[in-house]
C-alpha cells in the first residue's frame, strides 16, 4: 500500500477521535450480533479488524477474551485506549493495516470486524491475511454493507461523494456485500455462512444525525472542512433533506441492510 495514501486515509478516519463512538453507537446492534456470531470464549486469542474505537474488542473482552484490536489511524487507537480503560482483561491496541497483518501465523483463535475490513484496499490480500493468523479451524466473523445499490448506504456514500473531491477507494467497500463475491474470495479460505440483518438507525431528528456525522464520521468532517464556507450551509441541507425521508411518527428510523458472516478456517 502507498504509504502517503495510508497516512491521508488514516488522518481522515482519525480526525474525529472519540466522537467515531456516537457512530458505533448507531451500529450497536449489528456489532453486538457480530460479536455474538464469533461467540469469544475466556482466554481466546481475539483479533478485532479495523476496530475504529474498539466497540466489538471491549465486548469481545467483556466475554473474558484476551483481545487485540487494529486500526490504521492514531486517532482511533487512542480514543479506543481511553474508552477502554478499566477493562480486566483489557484489549490491547496497535496500529495495522487488515492487508499487513504483524502477527505470526496460526496467533488467534478467532478474527473479527465490524464494517472495518471492507475499507481496505487490497481485500484478496486482508482476507489471506485473516486465514494466515488464524489456528486451524479457527473462527472468524465480518460484519459488511449490503451491496444494495437503492438502500441508505449506498445512497448516503453517493451524497458525500457529490460534494467531496475525494478520489473514489481503490477497492468497492459493496464487494463484502455480495454473496457472490464472499463465496469466492472469503469461501477460497473459510467455510461461510451469510445472514442477512437490518441495522436500523432510530434518532430525534435530522439535526441530531446531522451533528453525529459532521463531528465523529471522518468523511463527512473532512467533506465538510474542505468546502468552501459558501457551501458548507448547502452540504448540511442536502444532508438533512435527505434524512428528512427517514421520519416516522416522533423520529427518524433509518433502515441500513447489512451482512453477518460466519466462517471457519478450511
Amino acid at each position: 500500500m502507498n504509504t502517503d495514501a495510508l497516512s491521508s486515509e488514516a488522518r481522515m478516519w482519525g480526525q474525529p477521535g472519540r466522537s467515531y463512538d456516537g457512530i458505533s453507537f448507531g451500529l450497536s446492534d449489528t456489532i453486538t450480533h457480530t460479536v455474538q456470531a464469533l461467540w469469544p470464549r475466556p482466554g481466546e486469542r481475539i483479533l478485532d479488524i479495523g476496530t475504529g474505537t474498539g466497540w466489538a474488542a471491549r465486548l469481545a473482552a467483556w466475554r473474558g477474551a484476551s483481545v487485540t484490536g487494529v486500526d490504521i489511524s492514531p486517532g482511533m487507537l487512542e480514543a479506543a485506549e481511553a474508552l477502554s480503560a478499566g477493562l480486566d482483561p483489557r484489549p490491547v491496541f496497535q496500529q495495522a493495516a487488515a492487508e499487513a497483518l504483524p502477527f505470526g501465523d496460526e496467533s488467534f483463535d478467532g478474527v473479527i470486524s465490524t464494517f472495518g475490513v471492507i475499507f481496505s484496499s487490497e481485500p484478496s490480500g486482508a482476507v489471506a491475511e485473516m486465514a494466515r493468523v488464524l489456528r486451524p479451524a479457527g473462527r472468524l466473523a465480518l460484519a459488511t454493507w449490503a451491496d444494495e445499490p437503492d438502500g441508505y448506504i449506498a445512497r448516503f456514500f453517493g451524497l458525500v461523494g457529490e460534494w467531496s473531491d475525494a478520489p473514489p477507494p481503490p477497492a468497492s467497500p459493496f464487494d463484502w456485500g455480495r454473496s457472490s463475491w464472499l463465496r469466492e474470495v472469503v469461501g477460497e479460505r473459510f467455510e461461510i455462512d451469510i445472514h442477512e440483518q437490518v441495522t436500523t438507525l432510530y434518532a430525534p431528528d435530522v439535526a441530531t444525525v446531522w451533528k453525529e456525522y459532521v463531528n465523529g464520521f471522518g468523511p463527512v468532517m473532512a467533506t465538510y472542512a474542505a468546502l468552501p464556507h459558501d457551501r458548507r450551509d448547502a452540504f448540511r441541507a442536502a444532508f438533512e433533506d435527505f434524512h428528512r425521508s427517514f421520519t416516522v411518527g416522533s423520529g427518524l428510523a433509518i433502515p441500513r441492510l447489512a451482512l453477518v458472516v460466519r466462517g471457519v478456517r478450511h
